[in-house]
């Protein structure tokens, strides 16, 4: 099984190092400075990005995702009303390959308050999306234009967690689906609990499974998740708790098992701080996670024996609240989005260490909240 992990991450390394230049689709909030999607060029061979562009004028597209066929873009938006409903909505783009600008399709309600986070199955046929405010999730189909249809699911979370100011009720932050496409995960925050659903990629459906969660540290407020490349472990960052849980897998019952939660914090900072984003490195040697108060990239190295994590740095995300961040496909970069100074920033990723240094590249983005990469073709 080993020997099969390791030759798994070779081959994902080096589909990676074809392409070098890239489309950055990068999500935000419409508030001050942001009119929507932007869009930027980036030439992984140097670290180069260009200046952003606005690439669809839309209100709060704070999360996107790409459909696999790369012709389609989705984004959720966070309003607070769509077609005369308490509901959010999502959008579906077309993608021009030549300028990377987009062209609204159509919209479809999320059929829930606040949706927060959105991806497309393997098929390309479905987009799910997690309603924050509702404490949901929902599954639509998409059409052979890359529009958006008839919503295929819907699973509503029901309970409350130990902060009463926080986790009154369910909190749907994120929405996963495994590798073969089989099982979907959601990163409840007001439940403390990773939800575990069967999806049948056919009709787009979401039953509960066998172990229907995996339960993380109370009051821990469970936020977003990543897969190890090798499908062993998985990894929950718990936005109230500040720290990032290790889970074991078995991709055959999608089944999470706890192994290990470490702090994403120094010992001695005691202002405030929420988690957001966490990533797993291509090559399944590292974990990435990000800091909001202490403003940091927390980077831990990942014992490829047993998925637990060893801390290495922490890395100034020269902003605040890094919301999220990305790693290139070619493994060699990340770039950090940081909402509440409205800037995007270049990092060098050391491949053997997994240490990150600024590169000096640095542009305005009103309040960015995602970042999404696409090879130009």
């Amino acid at each position: 099984m080993k020997w099969m992990c390791l030759l798994f991450l070779c081959s994902v390394v080096s589909a990676g190092a074809v392409d070098k230049s890239f489309y950055v689709y990068i999500g935000t909030y419409t508030k001050n400075l942001s009119k929507g999607i932007y869009v930027v060029r980036f030439d992984a061979s140097t670290g180069v990005l260009s200046k952003p562009e606005l690439a669809a004028e839309t209100t709060n597209p704070s999360f996107v995702a790409i459909r696999p066929c790369r012709n389609y873009i989705y984004a959720v938006g966070e309003i607070a009303q769509f077609d005369g409903k308490k509901t959010g909505a999502v959008s579906a783009f077309k993608i021009d390959k030549v300028t990377g600008k987009l062209t609204l399709l159509n919209q479809a309600e999320s059929r829930g308050a606040g949706p927060c986070h959105v991806s497309v199955d393997k098929t390309g046929k479905y987009v799910l999306v997690a309603n924050y405010s509702a404490g949901s999730a929902a599954v639509i189909a998409i059409k052979e234009d890359g529009s958006l249809g008839e919503s295929t699911a819907f699973v509503q979370h029901e309970g409350s967690g130990p902060d009463e100011k926080r986790q009154k009720g369910p909190h749907a932050h994120s929405i996963n689906l495994s590798a073969d496409n089989r099982f979907a995960f959601v990163a409840d925050l007001g439940l403390d609990k990773m939800m575990v659903y069967k999806f049948d990629q056919a009709k787009g459906t979401l039953v509960p499974n066998e172990t229907p969660f995996a339960n993380v540290q109370p009051g821990g407020g469970p936020r977003h998740f990543a897969f190890h490349p090798c499908n062993k472990y998985a990894y929950v960052i718990n936005e109230m708790a500040n720290t990032i849980s290790a889970f074991s897998y078995d991709a055959a019952t999608g089944t999470l098992k706890e192994l290990q939660t470490v702090p994403t914090l120094p010992a001695d900072f005691g202002e405030k701080n929420t988690t957001a984003e966490v990533v797993v490195h291509s090559s399944g040697k590292f974990v990435y996670g990000s800091n909001r108060g202490h403003n940091s990239i927390a980077v831990f190295s990942i014992d490829q024996s047993t998925g637990k994590l060893t801390f290495v740095e922490h890395v100034s995300s020269k902003g605040k609240s890094p919301r999220n961040f990305c790693v290139d496909p070619t493994g060699n970069w990340m770039i950090i989005a940081n909402q509440d100074s409205n800037n995007i920033l270049v990092y060098k990723i050391d491949t053997d260490t997994g240490k990150l240094t600024p590169t000096g590249q640095e542009y305005e983005v009103g309040m960015p909240v995602c970042v999404r990469f696409m090879p130009v073709e």
